[in-house]
């Protein structure tokens, strides 16, 4: 756990409260990349690449529930053959029938229709329908238990597999991607398996055994309604091909639409004040047609299936009437015989009308299935070392040994830093926007790996410690806070989940959080809501602050942290803070320099190089690009500053 951060979480979706790993959510002082980023390409979706892969691994989350699989594949059988056998049985009673009358008109002695016997199948219909009902009922119950767990399971496994995922990966995906497949693509997968599994068992049974019932009546009525089989089957290969493409664009794109409203919901207030409402509306425009065109190209595919399978049972009927009357005429053949035979012809078009159908909703399935397992497969943080260091006591000497890293290795943002950082020494690190200081803060924190050189804690290198045992030495405030939908003391305990409520008043007090969260209603018990717009930013701060507090860690990474607050406030938590730093390792990234004077080194960096460091007092003597940033702020215009001088 990361104790004391603050990034407020604008970007999650209602209800939603902290995420996975730590109270960073989606991931600390960074985010997700330019906007659009992920969607370059997203157009030409294609069916699923490795189809074989994708069942395998589907397997493996059903193998748990495979007897209980057996039964419902045994009961959904018991249940087609069932019926298969009703209209055998009134093909029998309707011969009966149909003699007795014909013997009554023509006279025959003794004539009679044997009701009895006819009763006698009544009856026997009846018992198999409502085996055939219960059996369905049974087998649908037990699928329906399975289809959840698998689900929860997925969902389980995306949770758990969203904490081990590295920060770049958040740096490059939106969060509407990552919940398309935790809700969308999660909900398709159960859909199927609930309502389409046993359907495929018993549609297949019902084929094959309508398939036996009618050669048992006659074969050749049978070679009849098989001949036009292979003309469906190649009119619906052609339409489940066209369609499938279409199916994994719409799971794109509904994902890329998820991700555009989030985002521009959790920023309404900046985008309306910026007017920027016309540019979102066009990019929401551009992606909502984009998914209207994949969603309406796979349904209008997907809804081909019946009329073509309708056109091909039509044709059925035409021939299996025209045979089944010319051998009637000859007497190879009853009439109740005819009667079973087209009802078989009719179930028996129509098991293939539902696979064919199912076959649509298992192109949906496969393609949300590869897109929930590419995103388990992939590339987690390197694992914690197994013989991982566990200081008995941290003291909180950091050591930098020429550190290099870039986000992309072939530009690097850190060339080569070395430092020895003392216990208890106060580290200011300022310089231009995007010069590396932020980055800095990250390594320490191992949310990205250097690419050469080493950072070590107290002697040790900070990869032999576990990621919790080693963000648990430190506290952090962000320049942007981050709260959770919850109360005012739930989100000040984040920082210490052991804390009790003396402690977190304590902490709110040395914060000067305890007398404004007093004047407030409910005081400690006020909710905050989904963007903790009950309170002003200042207030926000402030609470960030006072976890850091309750955190009490060894090392301090503060970001600027009281930019957000008045100038009274800002004396206050200033003096706080240096309390809170006293005989603690702090690492303070500064915009506004005036609040550094008093750090024991400053670092000046400048396109991931220290071009200075030093006291205060030092640098700006010094005259070089300290002084020249210092003066930016308090003697005249940064415009009239030429920053790209070094000293």
């Amino acid at each position: 756990m990361m104790p004391g951060n603050g990034k407020q979480n604008t970007n999650s979706a209602p209800g939603r409260g902290p995420m996975p790993g730590g109270p960073m959510g989606r991931g600390p002082m960074g985010g997700r990349g330019p906007m659009g980023g992920p969607m370059g390409g997203m157009g030409a979706a294609e069916k699923p690449r490795n189809f074989k892969k994708t069942l395998k691994t589907f397997i493996q989350y059903l193998k748990p529930y495979k007897w209980s699989l057996v039964v419902v594949f045994i009961f959904a059988i018991a249940a087609a053959v069932f019926s298969i056998a009703g209209p055998k049985l009134i093909g029998k009673a309707t011969n009966k029938l149909f003699e007795g009358v014909m013997a009554k008109a023509t006279h025959v002695p003794g004539a009679t229709i044997d009701f009895t016997y006819i009763g006698n199948i009544v009856l026997i219909l009846l018992g198999l329908y409502l085996l055939s009902t219960i059996f369905n009922y049974i087998q649908g119950y037990i699928m329906s238990g399975i289809s959840m767990k698998i689900t929860y399971n997925f969902r389980k496994d995306i949770a758990e597999k969203i904490k081990r995922l590295p920060l770049k990966y958040f740096d490059t995906k939106t969060h509407g991607e990552v919940q398309s497949r935790v809700s969308n693509d999660v909900d398709t997968i159960s859909t199927t398996l609930t309502q389409n599994l046993s359907q495929v068992i018993t549609s297949v049974t019902m084929i094959l055994g309508v398939l036996v019932m009618m050669l048992t009546i006659s074969w050749l009525m049978t070679l009849v309604a098989l001949v036009i089989l292979p003309l469906s089957f190649f009119l619906i290969s052609l339409v489940i091909k066209a369609s499938q493409k279409y199916f994994m664009k719409q799971l794109v794109y509904l994902g890329h639409v998820n991700g555009h409203v989030e985002e521009m919901y959790g920023g309404h207030v900046v985008m309306k004040a910026i007017n920027g409402e016309a540019k979102s509306v066009s990019k929401f425009n551009h992606l909502n047609d984009e998914l209207y065109k994949a969603s309406w190209k796979s349904q209008f595919l997907s809804g081909l299936m019946m009329p073509i399978m309708t056109f091909v049972s039509n044709l059925s009927y035409v021939g299996v009437s025209i045979l089944g009357g010319y051998l009637a005429v000859r007497g190879t053949i009853g009439v109740g015989d005819i009667l079973a035979f087209i009802q078989y012809v009719r179930s028996f078009t129509m098991p293939i009308t539902q696979t064919a159908n199912i076959a649509n909703v298992l192109q949906s399935t496969a393609a949300a299935a590869e897109r929930v397992f590419e995103f388990l497969d992939e590339p987690e943080e390197v694992p914690d070392p197994e013989n991982a260091v566990k200081l008995a006591q941290v003291e909180g000497n950091v050591v930098f040994k020429h550190v290099r890293f870039g986000y992309d290795p072939e530009k690097m943002v850190i060339r080569d830093f070395s430092m020895n950082v003392k216990p208890g020494q106060k580290i200011a690190i300022v310089g231009p926007t995007g010069g590396g200081k932020t980055t800095l803060v990250k390594l320490l924190m191992r949310f990205y790996d250097v690419n050469s050189g080493s950072i070590e804690i107290d002697g040790v290198d900070i990869r032999r410690f576990t990621r919790e045992d080693l963000r648990s030495m430190f506290g952090m405030v962000l320049q942007d806070t981050w709260l959770f939908n919850g109360t005012i003391r739930e989100n000040i305990r984040y920082g210490d989940l052991t804390a009790t409520d003396a402690q977190v008043i304590a902490a709110s007090k040395m914060a000067n959080v305890d007398h404004f969260v007093r004047t407030l209603p409910h005081g400690y018990d006020l909710e905050l809501n989904e963007e903790s717009s009950n309170i002003s930013q200042g207030q926000k701060q402030l609470l960030t602050i006072a976890r850091a507090f309750l955190a009490n860690p060894k090392i301090l990474i503060l970001d600027e942290a009281t930019s957000s607050v008045d100038t009274r406030t800002e004396v206050l938590i200033q003096k706080a803070m240096s309390e809170l730093m006293v005989g603690r390792t702090s690492f303070v990234i500064a915009h506004r320099l005036s609040t550094i004077r008093d750090a024991d080194v400053i670092l000046v960096i400048n396109e991931g190089d220290i071009v200075e460091q030093g006291k205060h007092e030092e640098l700006l003597a010094a005259g070089g690009f300290y002084a020249l940033l210092y003066n930016s702020q308090f003697a005249r215009s940064p415009i009239d500053l030429d920053f790209t001088k070094e000293a």
